[in-house]
C-alpha cells in the first residue's frame, strides 16, 4: 500500500477527530438508537431511522480515518529546506493582479483552501514542487492560465 503523506498538524487533527467519534459521537448515537427503540414501532419511527443513518455515517468515517492513519507517513516540515516540497509554506504573487497568496502544501486528507492548506496533488502544488524563490510558475486552472512568482518558501 502507498503511504499517505501528511503534516504533524494534519495527523493530529485526524487523530482528534477519530478520538471524538469513538468516545463521544459513537456512544451518543448508540444511546439515541436505544431511546428511539423504546418509542415502539420501528417501521414508522423517524428518530430511530435518523439515528441509524447517523450511526452508519459515524462508523464509515471511523473506518476511513483508521485506514488513512494506518497508512500515514508524517513529515515534519521543520526538518526540510531548499526548494518547494511537501510541507513547504509558499508565498506567491499573481503576476497579473499583483495579489499575494500564501499556501502550505499538505496531504489530500488535510487540505483546505479556506485555511491556506493546498493539496499536494492539486495543479498549483504540482507546478510549485521543485521550484525556488524568484521562479515564475505557470499553472493551468479552470479559469485559464495563471502566472505566479515565488516570493518566499518557509518550512515551519
Amino acid at each position: 500500500m502507498e503511504k499517505i503523506l501528511m503534516t504533524r498538524a494534519g495527523n493530529d487533527a485526524l487523530q482528534a477527530e477519530l478520538k471524538k467519534l469513538k468516545s463521544i459521537e459513537r456512544p451518543a448515537v448508540i444511546q439515541a438508537i436505544a431511546e428511539a427503540r423504546e418509542l415502539g414501532d420501528l417501521k414508522e419511527n423517524a428518530e430511530y431511522h435518523s439515528a441509524r443513518e447517523k450511526q452508519g455515517f459515524i462508523e464509515g468515517r471511523i473506518k476511513e480515518l483508521e485506514g488513512v492513519l494506518g497508512l500515514a507517513e508524517v513529515i515534519d516540515p521543520k526538518t526540510l529546506s531548499g526548494a518547494v516540497k511537501f510541507g513547504a509554506t509558499v508565498k506567491l504573487v499573481d503576476e497579473d493582479t499583483e495579489e499575494e497568496k500564501t499556501w502550505q502544501i499538505v496531504g489530500e486528507h488535510e487540505a483546505s483552501i479556506e485555511k491556506g492548506l493546498l493539496n499536494v496533488k492539486s495543479p498549483i502544488a504540482r507546478a510549485l514542487i521543485g521550484k525556488e524563490v524568484g521562479d515564475s510558475v505557470e499553472v493551468r486552472t479552470p479559469g485559464g492560465e495563471k502566472s505566479y512568482e515565488i516570493l518566499s518558501i518557509d518550512f515551519v
